[in-house]
């Protein structure tokens, strides 16, 4: 499935062929992080979804991990290279792409943002196990785990909007997937996470409403993150009970 992608609350490119495809999977937040930064950037791009559960042979020919999101970037000689691995993608982005600029001009602040991205990607790892989770033992020491992370998250934010104030980043845009998943989660009934945490909740908050984040996913997004817990029969369907 490919598609023509909504710039920032623009409207749809569908008039050029954009230099840039992003190959993606409906669900994955990694993916979710690129497809918002080159909308922040204003950038104009063509985005193809892979079934990860059988995975083409073009796609695997092109990606050494067999993971997404890759960046696929066609030359002006016609030539086409292959970028893998989304902080990789992002940074290119950020180096070769005008518009906003999405990491911080100091050096000092830029590295502190970069190890808040790795941050983000180590709650992406308990994010996973709490979704898998068949029991109730591993769901609550994830949520435990979520929790505790997300209090540093809460110390280190902000009078916000965005993690730095008012310009968005590549923090913003590697959180706002990882919130997305607690939208589906409190839908089910899992209880939030985020009661005593006004900063992280604002931050959420304003998140959710950026034009980049809501369309880095398709609608059906809700629908198919519950199939993917009825898959796993996740412990966390047990909470609508």
């Amino acid at each position: 499935m490919t598609q023509s992608y909504p710039l920032a609350g623009v409207g749809t490119v569908s008039d050029r062929k954009p230099a840039l495809t992003l190959v993606s999977h409906h669900l994955c937040p990694y993916v979710q992080r690129a497809a918002i930064a080159l909308a922040e950037k204003g950038v104009a791009f063509e985005r193809v979804y892979i079934d990860l559960a059988a995975k083409p042979d073009w796609f695997m020919a092109l990606s050494p991990l067999g993971k997404v999101p890759l960046l696929l970037v066609r030359n002006g000689d016609g030539s086409e290279d292959v970028l893998f691995e989304s902080a990789v993608i992002c940074e290119y982005l950020e180096e070769t792409q005008a518009g906003a600029r999405l990491h911080p001009t100091d050096p000092l602040a830029r590295a502190r943002h970069r190890g808040w991205i790795e941050f983000g990607s180590s709650i992406l790892g308990d994010l996973w196990g709490l979704e898998t989770s068949k029991e109730s033992a591993g769901y609550e020491a994830k949520r435990a785990a979520l929790v505790e992370k997300f209090a540093r998250v809460e110390a280190e934010l902000g009078d916000g909007p965005f993690f730095s104030g008012d310009d968005f980043s590549l923090v913003d845009a590697v959180f706002a997937p990882i919130f997305r998943y607690f939208d589906v989660f409190e839908e089910i009934g899992m209880p939030t996470l985020f009661r005593d945490m006004p900063k992280v909740t604002r931050w959420r908050a304003a998140l959710a409403e950026r034009p980049s984040v809501i369309h880095a996913v398709e609608p059906d997004y809700p629908d198919r993150l519950r199939q993917f817990l009825i898959g796993y029969d996740a412990h966390i369907l047990k909470l609508a009970a």
